[in-house]
C-alpha cells in the first residue's frame, strides 16, 4: 500500500491505496465522485477528463499515487454556492448533450481548453477537444457551449478586472 494525500474538490483526503489504483477508480469507488465516468478505460474516449493542477488528464491513464500532493477537480467540484460553472450552464443551455456520458469530460476539457485560449475559434474548440468523443451529437452543439461559456467567462473576467482597477470614490 501507498500513501497518498490529495485535494479533490476543496477538499483533503489522505488514504492507503494499491499503487497500481487508477485515479479514476480512486475517485468513483473512495471518494464516491460518480460524475467521473469509467469509459473506454484507454484514454480513447475522454469520458474521465478532470482537472489535475488546473490542466485536463484522462484519469484513466493516472494512478492514484501519482495524484499524491496534487489538487484535483472533477465535474462535482465546479459550482459554486452561487451556482453551476459557466461551462456547466453553457452546455444545459445549448443543449450539448444527449446521453450525457461525455459531458463532464468535455467540460473539464473545455475548460482546460479555455485557460489556454479565452477566444479560441470553431476549429480551435474542435482541435482542443479532439481528444474526448462524444457518440451521440454532431459536435455544433458542444462546440456552440464552449464558445458560449467562453464569451461569458471574458464578460466575467472583465468585470472583475474593470471593479479591481476602478478608482475608490473620495467621499468628497
Amino acid at each position: 500500500m501507498a500513501q497518498i494525500k490529495v485535494e479533490v474538490d476543496g477538499v483533503t483526503y489522505e488514504d492507503d491505496v494499491e499503487p497500481r489504483l487508477l485515479l479514476v477508480h480512486y475517485l468513483r469507488d473512495r471518494l464516491g465522485k460518480g460524475g467521473t465516468p469509467v469509459g473506454c478505460d484507454t484514454t480513447n474516449c475522454g469520458a474521465c477528463t478532470v482537472l489535475m493542477d488546473g490542466l485536463s488528464v484522462k484519469s484513466c491513464s493516472v494512478l492514484a499515487v501519482q495524484a499524491d500532493g496534487r489538487q484535483i477537480t472533477t465535474v462535482e467540484g465546479l459550482g459554486t454556492g452561487a451556482g453551476d460553472h459557466p461551462m456547466q450552464k453553457a452546455f444545459h443551455q445549448e443543449h450539448a448533450l444527449q446521453c450525457g456520458y461525455c459531458t463532464p469530460g468535455m467540460i473539464m476539457a473545455s475548460i482546460d481548453l479555455l485557460r489556454d485560449n479565452a477566444d479560441p475559434s470553431d476549429e480551435e474548440i474542435r482541435e482542443g477537444l479532439e481528444g474526448n468523443l462524444c457518440r451521440c451529437t454532431g459536435y455544433q452543439n458542444i462546440v456552440r457551449a464552449v464558445r458560449s461559456a467562453a464569451a461569458e467567462m471574458r464578460a466575467g473576467a472583465d468585470g472583475q478586472a474593470a471593479t479591481a482597477t476602478a478608482p475608490a470614490e473620495s467621499g468628497r
